[in-house]
């Protein structure tokens, strides 16, 4: 897709990738909705992009009903005000790294409703007032692909995220409108604290800036390409874990003495 002109709802617009992507998108010469839970920060972000008029927000909370149906209200009204709008980026998203025993269950339903339950209700929605053609595109993670000790939570919810994008890529086939999925490894964000990221350089794992990340979903965008997974070698990892699981599983065994000890770390 040509994305001049286009405007863009994108969720999660504060965070360090979505930020990254606001930027990009501009860019790009995108319009965007910025959707993101504090009002204050919203008006930041619009502040540090150039042409700062061009720019629309939605304070909401889209872990919750209410927020999700906020977003619905306002974007049933930019249509009727003859806003269209092309392409919705589902990017918001939360993690805790912990063992599933340490965690609370108001953390797991948190995590649960913000990773996989509000991109499916946006996208359902999204089909009443999205253009023809128009883009949905999902933003995952490597860990939909691979278990990872600490993540079980969240490896579950980007699986389903990625299953439930590839269904929707069969289901709205040939109707002008398509569900994409891009996967980025670890990347340089909040959502990692000191620990994560002292035990990714331990295990030698690769780190993407959100610039880069964001570099990626707009050629993802560009090129149509229906899943992208970002990284390497995670890409490959990715494909022996399907194939041989029991490798990768051996290989992440091999780690457990450092993710116990920063687990332990964490807990203290």
């Amino acid at each position: 897709m040509k994305l001049k002109d286009k405007r863009v709802l994108l969720t999660g617009a504060t965070g360090g990738i979505g930020r990254a992507l606001s930027l990009a998108l501009v860019e790009a010469g995108c319009h965007l909705i910025l959707v993101g839970r504090e009002q204050a920060k919203l008006d930041q972000l619009i502040d540090d992009l150039p042409h700062s008029s061009n720019y629309l927000s939605i304070a909401a909370d889209i872990g919750c009903a209410e927020g999700i149906k906020a977003v619905d209200k306002e974007c049933q009204l930019y249509i009727q005000e003859g806003i269209p709008i092309d392409i919705v980026i589902n990017n918001a998203g939360c993690n805790t790294f912990d063992y599933l025993t340490q965690r609370t269950l108001t953390s797991i339903e948190q995590e649960i409703a913000v990773n996989i339950s509000a991109p499916m209700q946006l996208t359902k929605l999204s089909l009443t007032w999205l253009s023809y053609p128009g883009i949905i595109l999902n933003i995952g993670s490597t860990f939909a692909a691979i278990g990872y000790p600490g993540y079980a939570t969240y490896c579950a919810t980007k699986a389903a995220l990625h299953r439930f994008s590839e269904a929707m890529q069969r289901e709205l086939k040939d109707t002008g409108r398509q569900v994409l999925f891009v996967a980025p490894r670890a990347t340089d964000t909040d959502l990692n604290d000191q620990r994560v990221t002292a035990l990714n350089k331990k295990l030698g794992n690769s780190t993407d800036s959100p610039k880069a990340v964001a570099k990626q979903i707009l050629k993802t965008l560009q090129t149509e390409q229906k899943v992208c997974w970002i990284g390497w070698p995670e890409k490959l990892f990715v494909r022996i874990n399907q194939l041989f699981p029991s490798l990768v599983a051996s290989s992440i065994h091999k780690q457990k003495k450092h993710l116990n000890k920063s687990l332990s770390d964490i807990n203290e």
